[in-house]
């Protein structure tokens, strides 16, 4: 009935293909693990994070703001089906092979909030209450213990985010070398970053550009429209096929410009983060390090003025913890190889440093680069890029 296109790879870049849906197989493994731990009940996924892990980044919500995916995803005894309204079933069927991928397809009214519910558990042969779910009022709800089992990435995830991870790192590049201090302003800077991840099937859902003067009194200088003349600072968090990645960077127009000397400053505690992220340590170890970072570079509770990252993958962050945070449920959850973590350690004044990495079992691969960047690295291989000088 529907023309099927583009069936065998979704994004084409220069030497690289990011493949949808082939991806899922991977995750079965931990969704299997998953409902054994819950007495083989059917699990419904509904949130964007949750749908494009367990279907290999089939979703891409029409609204990149919801909370709750257009397609809902059912595993339980009785196989996969994806649920979605009968605007987005026919899209669905025409650019994937939905059924060599093993999933079923059900199509409800879009005017009808109670029709995906009643679909999934009719599929799954039980009473809404039975379901486990990712959301309040599905189920049982059992979100911390999905984003504990998607934290390691398989080798197909952990490819697709390698190369999500150049592009974005190319984008904010491009972005920053098109700026012209004095004349360019915010919103132009960011509409190139735009521009760079658009023209690679990416999507800036966080893009945060600002200098000058809002740059060293603010966290969050986003972009007003301000000619930038002196300091940039340029934020992405990226996300293409399900999967995100977080990078940040700078650049000064005088060698002499504070910002230089506090990101000097502020490498030691993104190294120590960073360290204590690794097979061995807990999530509460890490943090804690951190928070010890600050201490070490006289900047106790610097932790306090900005969010600090964390691992990152299906969602921008999958868990965000404070040093005061002992008592979440992933404080004690062990660090584990094959993990991405985008930490982003910060000093009031312009200085922050933020990059994605993939765990390894005796360091850290840099995910965000595109080997064009002039890069900083210390005597245990982590690198993050340098503040750039322009003229």
């Amino acid at each position: 009935m529907y023309e099927r296109i583009n069936t065998d790879k979704r994004f084409v870049v220069p030497n690289r293909e990011i493949r949808i849906g082939e991806r899922g197989d991977a995750s079965r493994e931990s969704v299997t693990s998953l409902r054994a731990h819950f007495d083989e009940r059917p699990l419904v996924l509904t949130t964007p994070g949750s749908v494009n892990w367990i279907t290999g980044g089939l979703s891409d919500p029409v609204d990149i703001t919801a909370a709750q995916d257009p397609v809902w995803a059912v595993e339980s005894k009785n196989g996969r089906a994806l649920v979605t309204s009968e605007i987005e079933a026919p899209r669905l069927l025409r650019d994937f092979d939905i059924e060599s991928l093993g999933w079923d397809v059900i199509s409800v009214p879009w005017f009808d909030a109670g029709a995906p519910l009643r679909a999934a558990a009719n599929f799954a042969g039980v009473t809404p209450d039975e379901l486990l779910s990712d959301s309040d009022g599905i189920g049982s709800n059992i979100m911390t213990a999905i984003v504990a089992a998607r934290l390691v990435l398989s080798v197909p995830e952990q490819d697709d985010l390698r190369s999500l991870g150049a592009d974005a790192a190319r984008a904010l590049e491009a972005g920053i070398d098109s700026w012209n201090p004095g004349v360019s302003s915010d919103y132009e800077v960011a509409s190139v970053v735009s521009r760079e991840l658009e023209r690679h099937g990416a999507k800036a859902v966080c893009l945060i550009v600002g200098g000058d003067e809002r740059l060293r009194s603010i966290r969050h200088p986003l972009a007003i429209g301000a000619v930038i003349r002196e300091a940039l600072m340029a934020v992405v968090v990226a996300r293409r096929g399900g999967l995100h990645v977080a990078a940040t960077r700078s650049a000064i127009t005088h060698e002499d410009d504070p910002i230089l000397e506090l990101t000097q400053r502020l490498e030691p505690v993104h190294q120590a983060v960073l360290s204590s992220s690794r097979p061995g340590h807990s999530w509460g170890d890490a943090i804690e390090a951190l928070a010890k970072g600050y201490d070490n570079i006289a900047q106790p509770g610097a932790w306090r003025e900005h969010f600090q990252g964390g691992p990152i993958a299906f969602e921008q962050r999958e868990f965000e913890l404070a040093p005061t945070q002992s008592d979440s449920p992933f404080w004690d959850i062990g660090c584990q190889s094959d993990v991405a973590v985008a930490w982003n350690p910060s000093l009031r004044g312009g200085a922050k440093i933020e990059e994605t990495y993939l765990v390894g079992s005796d360091g850290f691969e840099l995910v965000t680069s595109s080997g064009a960047w002039a890069m900083t690295s210390d005597h245990g291989g982590m690198q993050h890029s340098r503040v750039k000088v322009v003229q």
